[in-house]
């Protein structure tokens, strides 16, 4: 059974860094995107960024977040730069065992971590 777990949330200010990890257990070991997820508090589940056979982000991170994946020790990263408190959320990342679609949407991913609290301050 595959599981998700998340880490490296926290508080920083406004302008600072961090990254996020995500440790995948459990397969698989091929063929699957990994996909970041955010919700602040009374907003509704968003799309962050995601890779698979490549990485796709959305319009509101593009050219501050990274996402990149560390197959061999079953890892999947977002680094997070130039942190604004917007970007305030629980941060989740989610397993599709697809590769070659774009997928952005919350019900196309089949597992999900239990989320690391981000909170930017200003």
């Amino acid at each position: 059974q595959v599981q998700l777990v998340e880490s490296g949330g926290g508080l920083v200010q406004a302008g600072g860094s961090l990254r996020l990890s995500c440790k995948l257990s459990g397969g698989p070991t091929r063929s699957y995107t990994v996909g970041w997820f955010r919700q602040a508090p009374e907003k509704e589940r968003e799309f962050v960024a995601a890779v698979g056979w490549s990485t796709y982000y959305a319009n509101s991170v593009k050219g501050r977040f990274t996402t990149s994946r560390e197959s061999a020790k079953n890892m999947v990263y977002l680094e997070m730069n130039s942190l604004e408190p917007g970007d305030t959320a629980v941060y989740y990342c989610a397993l599709r065992r697809a590769v070659g679609i774009q997928l952005t949407g919350v019900h196309e991913y089949e597992v999900w971590g239990r989320g690391t609290q981000v909170t930017v301050s200003s």
